[in-house]
């Protein structure tokens, strides 16, 4: 017995289970939609991983500095003063301002970590995948080192070109003053949108590295070609997540801060020291500092699903991605096992520009106006009604024969 198709030999299969995103190039608000809304697809994974890392990182940072300044400080209390006690003081300042710097660079580059695992997630979310943070750390070892020496590579150069610059302004003011804060203004306003193209051209790197295990250089170089033709959609992306969560991180410590001052006018209304008081804005901090490092790791995640995003938009686009997550989808739905990696084949693959199609809905033009041909010449005038044409032979009357 015979299908009613006609063809018994094609079994009836489900569709393919659906993606965080469609699997064709993502528009502007697609992208921006998404990246919101990806961390419903694995939050045990993304959020609880960021949290930890950044909880870590703060704590970290915050007993080596804290460690590090009472070091520093603790050498004023049996220095009269004076001349040394000045010097001390300022070299101790110096000392704990460059640890927080360094220290800052270094929790900064542990954030790579968090967003490795982000963009692999989400990556395969894409195709309907979800993965535990194990099959997810077994993706980004062997790559571990390369993402760190671009976060430090990163961060070194951010330091090296901020010290040469504070030093050159500062040397500058002991000689102009004016000078030298006029200047520093306008490095400040230039280094503003030069940084924002350098982060723009190289949003793709980590996702480069990640998914196409490529090496740093490698990657640098193929995020800055792949950016092209989406340069600016890019960048508005990037400065409307980061606008949003500078936002949200103020509207979130701002009551606290009210709090603080509320609570040290009413306990403490002389400026007496009050244990009650205390107490109360040690809490107060500890609560704010807690909700922004929440605000900062749910930053972190979605400003990584944005970068992994706009990284699949510019393939799909540039090399036909979409096709090859499409073929990889049908064929593990179908029930093939050991399938290769869809996002390291075809790399830098080049699609044949398509001839332009007429698109649904446009209005039908009508066919161009072709005058008509001129009438052709006969060669006979024109003739009154009436008249004999000078053109037409009379005819001959029959007669006798002349004799």
């Amino acid at each position: 017995m015979t299908s009613p198709s006609g063809n018994a030999n094609h079994a009836w299969t489900p569709a393919s289970r659906p993606g965080i995103i469609p699997l064709h190039p993502l528009s502007f608000g697609t992208i921006l939609g998404k990246s919101f809304v990806a961390l419903r697809h694995n939050p045990r994974v993304l959020l609880g991983f960021a949290l930890c890392v950044q909880v870590a990182a703060y704590l970290i940072v915050s007993v080596a500095i804290g460690g590090i300044a009472i070091a520093s400080f603790s050498r004023l209390d049996t220095m009269p003063m004076g001349d040394d006690y000045w010097a001390v003081f300022w070299g101790s300042t110096a000392i704990t301002a460059a640890a927080g710097v360094v220290l800052g660079l270094a929790a900064g580059a542990l954030s790579v970590v968090v967003q490795a695992v982000v963009v692999a997630e989400v990556a395969y979310a894409a195709v309907a995948e979800k993965r535990t943070l194990r099959a997810l750390w077994a993706q980004i070892k062997p790559v571990f080192w390369r993402l760190i020496g671009y976060a430090a590579l990163v961060s070194g150069a951010f330091l090296i070109v901020f010290v040469a610059l504070a030093a050159g302004i500062t040397a500058l003011g002991f000689v102009l003053l004016p000078l030298s804060i006029a200047l520093g203004v306008v490095l400040i306003l230039a280094a503003i949108p030069l940084w924002l193209w350098l982060s723009t051209k190289l949003v793709l790197v980590p996702a480069v590295i990640i998914l196409e295990d490529m090496t740093v250089r490698g990657a640098i170089a193929r995020s800055w070609r792949l950016i092209r033709g989406r340069f600016w959609s890019a960048l508005g992306i990037i400065v409307v997540v980061s606008l949003t969560f500078a936002v949200l991180a103020q509207v979130v410590t701002a009551p606290f801060s009210i709090i603080q001052v509320a609570i040290s006018t009413i306990l403490s209304p002389t400026g007496e020291t009050d244990v009650t008081a205390i107490i109360a804005i040690i809490v107060s901090t500890v609560l704010a500092q807690a909700l922004s490092v929440l605000v900062q790791s749910v930053a972190l995640v979605v400003q990584s699903t944005a970068a992994c995003l706009i990284y699949l938009d510019v393939r799909m686009r540039h090399e036909g991605l979409d096709l090859d997550l499409l073929a990889y989808t049908e064929r593990r739905d179908n029930g093939e096992r050991e399938l290769a990696d869809p996002f390291r084949q075809n790399v830098g693959r080049v699609l044949p520009r398509a001839t332009p199609a007429t698109a649904y809905g446009t209005p039908v033009l009508p066919p161009p106006y072709i005058p008509p041909a001129a009438p052709t010449a006969t060669g006979s005038a024109w003739t009154p009604p009436g008249a004999v044409s000078s053109s037409v032979t009379p005819p001959v009357e029959n007669g006798p024969p002349h004799a």
